[in-house]
């Protein structure tokens, strides 16, 4: 038991490791020329026909059943803004801060969680969520007239896109597999993507150009490697031990892209960014022990 623990630790560790280098990858694309949403349109393909391949190997059903449909457009809607939004808002704010801000989304499932059941959150959820929105105005600081307020609504909106994934997600999972979900709200999402690069690029895609860098190509395409590998290492990890086991390591993505953007990028991290970062991974912590502890009551 403590090995099958053991290996789901360091599964989920892993997956972290590969989920960081999402953001950074991106950012370094596109200081190299390729804009965000050509990155995210590749990784949207590829995501949507690898799942459905294997969905198709596994003989599984494609069909939405009605009862689904609110919750499948939901997660539709929920995926299109986690896929362009998060990335697209690197183009205007440093990783680091972009990272902070999505990663509030535990923080708004925390809250919402009981209002979506019917009932006020507790004074501990509202707690942390206050001490969380208190990094992030930190994080921020005095440098907000400074910052792109597009690139901080973009990453915000991620954020609440992510967390609307949770609750559409686990409403959907009572009929879809997670790989035909994944498959068919990619697909869905796909030609919407495709209609915003094609308005965002006036139909000039700098990945076909005859002057693309050779290093943000590289780099445009380990984004949709390191995002499989993330997600075949998460799913791994929790078939391998419990969800309340490995979720915790998870609070360490944000760390890892900071650092990376740190490393790659030679992101320069202000000191006020990393003390709200900081408050921010210690209410992901006591977030993930108020829902462990409200699991086991």
């Amino acid at each position: 038991m403590q090995q099958r623990a053991a290996l789901g630790i360091g599964l989920a560790l892993a997956a972290t490791v590969f989920y960081g280098q999402v953001p950074v990858l991106t950012r370094l694309a596109f200081n190299h020329g390729i804009p965000a949403i050509e990155t995210i349109l590749l990784r949207t393909f590829v995501v949507a026909t690898l799942f459905a391949a294997v969905a198709a190997m596994r003989r599984e059903a494609f069909g939405v059943p009605r009862a689904a449909w609110p919750s499948f457009l939901w997660q539709c809607v929920a995926t299109f803004a986690v896929s362009s939004c998060y990335l697209i808002s690197l183009q205007f704010i440093p990783v680091s801060l972009a990272v902070i801000i999505f990663f509030a989304f535990p923080i708004i499932v925390l809250v919402a969680s009981p209002m979506v059941e019917g009932h006020a959150p507790d004074v501990w959820r509202i707690g942390v969520a206050v001490l969380a929105f208190a990094g992030i105005a930190i994080a921020i600081g005095t440098e907000f007239s400074s910052l792109n307020p597009l690139g901080l609504v973009l990453a915000a909106l991620s954020a609440i896109g992510c967390a609307l994934q949770f609750f559409s997600g686990r409403s959907l999972s009572r009929h879809l597999s997670p790989v035909v979900t994944s498959s068919l709200v990619h697909v869905a999402v796909l030609p919407l993507i495709l209609a915003l690069a094609l308005i965002l690029q006036q139909g000039n895609f700098a990945s076909f150009s005859a002057n693309a860098s050779g290093v943000g190509l590289v780099a445009m395409m380990c984004v949709s490697v390191a995002y499989l590998a993330g997600y075949f290492l998460h799913m791994s990890s929790v078939s391998s031990a419990p969800a309340s086991t490995v979720v915790p390591f998870f609070n360490l993505e944000p760390v890892i892209s900071t650092v990376m953007a740190a490393l790659v990028l030679r992101e320069h991290i202000a000191v006020n960014q990393m003390i709200g970062g900081g408050i921010v991974l210690v209410a992901l912590v006591l977030c993930g022990i108020i829902e462990k502890t409200a699991k086991s009551q």
